[in-house]
């Protein structure tokens, strides 16, 4: 089978690079095509445009850069005319991957599946029409996003969840803090991680207030997830006189031994939660009050961690919009710390999302479904 695959971010890139796997593994004759990165070249095929070249975030960037997006738009459609692929594989990036969709339902004799599929459920509800025009089949990573479609009357699979396969692989899952304290020449004491996202403007936003919330708690040594393809300067530039350490390339070692984490909201809540260790999310918005006041025209959820969502009430403490203060953080975290109450009954409520996360394996999953369909 011929096999086009669209991912436009490096998380996108490492699902695709996974999936990828496992259609190999299950099709030896597996022909692939793609837009995506290094992980899933690394896996053979054709890459018409890298990533990078795509990542454009926000209204003002992607309007600056409107017609290298084109560009690359047009680059994909001819590069689908010509491999004439039995299947299109679409991995999140929405408002590029529904244009495919739909280029490909009109000019192409080929089904469309969407894997990890956009949050549609948060907001732009709207692009359910198209979805449901264009693609034949969704494989959700979530289930209450296969309860989602089911409410609009469209049949989705749920596949499993990337963040079960990555924590539940992950080297050193028997590492003491003692080893993990010295490998990276830290003082053996309880740490308190802090993950303040993957981009320098998230970082630059979230990332004072962390530092000086977790400096309240005086027992504690601050470690901080370092981001791929951050210069450590650029935290450097935020830790002025606080002692504060940064370890690079080993977020789950960090999560793993720290006694609490302050953490983005993102797909890091998730993580940490299946790592076990108790956590406050932070989120910063930009003008938090008008923007608090608005929310609920545009969003469609109750909670923005994924922990919450799934676990359909507060599990964890959101600290969003203008409740994200240093003086809510760092009370959040003395309750972390020191209510062994509190502790527990997060923890235990970590344990029952993971039950509904389920086994591992979810790029297996994806691939036996994809093939049966075809």
């Amino acid at each position: 089978m011929k096999y086009f695959i669209i991912a436009g971010e490096a998380s996108g890139d490492l699902h695709a690079a996974n999936l990828m796997r496992e259609l190999k593994l299950k099709d030896a004759k597996a022909e692939f095509c793609f837009l995506g990165g290094d992980l899933m070249q690394a896996q053979g095929g054709t890459l018409i445009r890298h990533y990078r070249q795509m990542a454009f975030m926000g209204i003002v960037p992607v309007l600056l850069n409107y017609r290298t997006i084109m560009q690359i738009m047009e680059s994909c459609k001819t590069a689908l005319l010509q491999f004439q692929p039995d299947l299109l594989i679409l991995v999140d990036y929405p408002g590029f991957n529904l244009r495919m969709a739909k280029f490909a339902k009109e000019n192409l004799q080929c089904q469309v599946h969407y894997y990890i599929p956009p949050k549609i459920w948060v907001w732009k509800e709207h692009r359910i029409k198209q979805i449901k025009k264009y693609i034949d089949k969704v494989f959700t990573i979530f289930p209450f996003e296969t309860a989602f479609y089911a409410k609009h009357n469209y049949k989705s699979d749920y596949v499993g969840n990337p963040s079960v396969d990555s924590v539940f692989l992950r080297p050193n899952q028997n590492q003491t803090l003692d080893e993990f304290c010295k490998k990276n020449q830290l003082p053996n004491r309880p740490i308190i991680a802090l993950l303040s996202g993957s981009r320098k403007q998230e970082i630059s936003k979230c990332l004072p207030k962390m530092i000086a919330a977790a400096s309240k708690l005086t027992d504690y040594q601050i470690i901080i997830a370092g981001a791929p393809g951050i210069d450590p300067q650029f935290y450097h530039s935020f830790i002025q006189t606080q002692k504060v350490s940064i370890v690079f390339d080993q977020t789950y070692d960090l999560v793993q031994q720290a006694s609490a984490a302050v953490v983005n909201s993102g797909t890091a809540t998730l993580e940490t939660a299946l790592l076990g260790t108790p956590q406050v999310v932070v989120y910063h918005v930009a003008f938090p009050r008008f923007s608090y006041t608005f929310q609920g025209l545009v969003m469609k959820v109750n909670f923005f961690s994924l922990v919450n969502l799934i676990a359909t009430k507060e599990v964890v403490k959101e600290l969003l919009f203008h409740f994200f203060t240093v003086e809510n953080v760092a009370k959040e975290l003395e309750q972390l710390l020191h209510n062994k109450e509190y502790r527990l009954k997060m923890v235990n409520e970590y344990a029952k999302i993971k039950n509904i996360l389920g086994e591992p394996n979810t790029a297996k999953h994806a691939a036996e479904k994809m093939i049966a369909c075809l």
